[in-house]
């Protein structure tokens, strides 16, 4: 059932899919398209990088893309060695250029942390929903609901975890049911692994610290304006203190890129045409 969902998730793409080792760990890579390079890092989740699949093929028309399970999450190996060595070995690798990255929720912040110490290995940032942009306190609901699924994965437990990261979740289903269907049968899954039940603990305690170092990558921030998880007012908040620009998405939660795919492409693509 594991594998029908993950071939699901995958029909279509304009991707092949990989596995190569990234300093010692073994990492499945999504990878097309051609142009500037764009990276896409994916939030805690325990689907890793398949997430991205609703813009994958637009992205791909104008991008060489590389679309990485992070360690221990989706089909790739827990890391013990931490996520600097992974990251800088995964852009030696796959990007002949500084890429644009684009990072999303928990993940982010660990790219924020990265890019203090290692812009020079990136053209741009898109920081994505991540709570490290500033002082964050997970909403109790938002910890009762996600405590609930890490104890048990059940259907009726990611349904009440989705509905805590979309704007609104029957829209969603309604955009393809099918998809979605594979998405939860796929995460749900993937949830029951231990390595990655240790992998997310792990995140939420090192991915809404926030990151106070100085970073001198052009950086964009991208919302959705009805986040649930990371409130739009941190995001509002973190611009107005650093200076970056923030792209805002109506009628949508924690992954517009889900929810409302178009407009997420459109809005990155403002965001890599106007940083210098």
């Amino acid at each position: 059932m594991e594998h029908k969902a993950r071939a699901r998730l995958l029909r279509g793409l304009a991707v092949e899919e990989r596995r190569i080792e990234v300093n010692g760990i073994g990492t499945t890579v999504l990878e097309g398209g051609d142009g500037p390079p764009l990276l896409l890092l994916h939030g805690g989740i325990e689907c890793g990088g398949i997430y991205w699949a609703p813009v994958i093929s637009r992205l791909a028309q104008d991008h060489r893309l590389i679309v990485p399970d992070a360690p221990g999450l989706g089909e790739s190996e827990p890391d013990r060695e931490g996520f600097t060595g992974w990251m800088s070995a995964l852009l030696r690798l796959t990007c002949e250029e500084p890429p644009t990255l684009v990072a999303h929720s928990l993940l982010g912040t660990l790219a924020l942390r990265f890019a203090a110490d290692h812009g020079e290995r990136l053209r741009r940032l898109v920081i994505y929903a991540a709570p490290g942009v500033g002082p964050y306190r997970m909403p109790i609901g938002l910890r009762a609901v996600a405590i609930r699924f890490a104890l048990r994965p059940s259907e009726a437990n990611m349904v009440r975890f989705e509905r805590w990261a979309f704007a609104d979740l029957d829209r969603v289903r309604r955009l393809d049911p099918d998809w979605l269907d594979a998405f939860t049968a796929y995460t749900r899954s993937r949830a029951l692994v231990p390595h990655v039940k240790r992998t997310m603990r792990q995140l939420v305690a090192t991915g809404t610290k926030q990151v106070r170092e100085r970073i001198d990558v052009p950086t964009t921030l991208l919302w959705g304006a009805q986040d649930r998880f990371v409130p739009l007012d941190l995001a509002t908040t973190a611009s107005k203190r650093l200076g970056w620009p923030l792209r805002v998405i109506d009628d949508a939660g924690h992954v517009p890129h889900i929810e409302q795919p178009d407009a997420f492409v459109h809005a990155l693509e403002e965001a890599t045409r106007t940083q210098s």
